[in-house]
């Protein structure tokens, strides 16, 4: 369990009920306070759970995360639990049924997007190793900015620079905002707040993670 750290919260810290001073988001519903004690932040070598945080921030454009989160179950259940290897295979009838899928969001272009991705991902993965190997070199050379210093971080010079790289690869929905929050939640950064109980443990998991 993720101790507190005093009594007086600094700016943009919220203490809960159950004495966990946490990110003003993550305190703000019960769903994000799951997964931000648990997710956000800590690093992820994956490919499957990569590519599946890339395909929902694409999903999340225009909406906020809490709906793309809470239909989560829905879209991995829809997407093959997104093994990309499958999706890549998926063609027209799959379009038309998960168009049909009331328990994502039904929208063709995103939905035309991670179907052209996983094919994407299918071959960044024969030509870099693994997605995980591919997306960590755009880790920040020495960490990110402090977080207190941006508090509302948005884009990066690396996510822009990673965003850049994935269209001209073919990649759709990858815009760099779309990837900073793909690198805030997969632990590239660690944009918890300062006072933040998860920051100490996301950044200690991040030391001890072996960069693929």
């Amino acid at each position: 369990m993720i101790a507190g750290n005093g009594a007086d919260e600094p700016d943009g810290i919220v203490r809960g009920e159950d004495g966990v001073a946490r990110c003003a988001w993550g305190e703000s519903t019960p769903d994000y306070r799951v997964y931000h004690d648990t997710e956000w932040g800590f690093p992820v070598s994956d490919d499957v759970r990569l590519f599946e945080k890339l395909s929902l921030e694409g999903f999340q454009a225009g909406l906020s995360w809490l709906t793309i989160l809470r239909k989560r179950e829905a879209f991995r259940a829809a997407f093959a639990g997104f093994d990309f290897a499958r999706v890549a295979t998926f063609d027209e009838h799959d379009v038309t049924r998960l168009l049909g899928d009331a328990g994502i969001v039904r929208h063709r272009g995103k939905i035309e997007a991670v179907i052209n991705n996983a094919g994407r991902a299918v071959e960044l993965v024969k030509s870099e190793g693994s997605l995980a190997a591919y997306v960590w070199r755009f880790e920040p050379a020495g960490g990110e900015a402090d977080p207190a210093d941006r508090p509302n971080p948005s884009v990066s010079n690396e996510s822009k620079a990673l965003a850049k790289d994935l269209k001209a690869r073919g990649w759709r929905f990858v815009g760099p905002t779309t990837v900073y929050a793909f690198m805030q939640a997969m632990g590239l950064v660690d944009d918890h707040r300062h006072g933040c109980d998860a920051r100490p443990v996301a950044d200690a998991a991040r030391r001890r993670f072996t960069r693929p």
